[in-house]
């Protein structure tokens, strides 16, 4: 079989599975593992599938990333007022990890101000802000991930693994039952660090998000403390959060 041949019956059986593990879409395709590697290399480039650790999605199965500049206009009063009510959790003295997403840029804009914290991020929108803050201020380093405006990669990692925090603010991609999740492994590596490194956890997010799961989970609700939200959720959720130790606010 041709390579353009066998290019398009892998996207044809992706289509139709929308998820598959390698091992199943080889028995599928029936090729060698390197030549299947291959294709799925050609085929990611052209924004025909998506890989994933150890299999393949359909690229309509995954919630799209929207681009972080088109999250920073979206819901913008919600944002500003899960920001507000997360800067009022924090007191003096303490040492707060920002995440990169758009609530939480709200958030580090009203942190900036105070000169009784300090601001540990990995936002490049927040650094770019920085200049004219108050607050005691320090930028991770890493690779540039421009569709988020965050810095990730080996050197954020590494630089993660020497900082400890009071708080964390995060942010999320999707959420569900199960917890949160993000569109890249990258993304998610730093997210399940910054949430290791820090004493509590905070999350906020606005509910168009809830029941809007990403490919890459990052964290459980038994790793949070907090949710920052818009609306109440269901009560099912609210009791399933409360026996993990979740407190909703909203």
């Amino acid at each position: 079989m041709f390579v353009q041949e066998r290019h398009q019956v892998i996207k044809k059986i992706i289509r139709k599975y929308r998820r598959l593990s390698f091992t199943q879409l080889q028995k599928l395709v029936d090729v060698s593992p390197a030549t299947l590697r291959r294709d799925l290399v050609d085929l990611e480039k052209s924004g025909e599938i998506l890989r994933v650790h150890g299999g393949v999605l359909d690229p309509s199965y995954v919630r799209s990333e929207v681009s972080f500049d088109e999250r920073v206009l979206r819901h913008g009063k919600a944002k500003k007022r899960i920001a507000s009510q997360a800067v009022a959790l924090i007191p003096p003295e303490s040492s707060v990890f920002v995440d990169a997403g758009s609530t939480c840029l709200e958030a580090g804009k009203m942190l900036l101000s105070r000169k009784d914290i300090r601001i540990i991020t990995h936002s490049v929108a927040l650094t770019a802000l920085s200049l004219h803050g108050q607050a005691e201020f320090l930028c991770i380093g890493g690779d540039l991930r421009r569709v988020s405006g965050a810095l990730v990669g080996g050197n954020a990692l590494g630089a993660l693994s020497m900082i400890r925090a009071d708080f964390a603010l995060m942010g999320t991609t999707g959420l569900d039952m199960e917890g949160c999740s993000t569109t890249e492994l990258s993304e998610a590596e730093i997210k399940k660090t910054i949430l290791a490194r820090c004493r509590r956890n905070i999350l906020l997010s606005d509910s168009t998000k809830w029941n809007q799961p990403s490919v890459i989970q990052f964290a459980k609700w038994d790793t949070l403390h907090d949710w920052i939200t818009d609306k109440s959720p269901s009560s099912t959720v609210r009791k399933m959060l409360k026996k993990l130790g979740v407190t909703v606010r909203y």
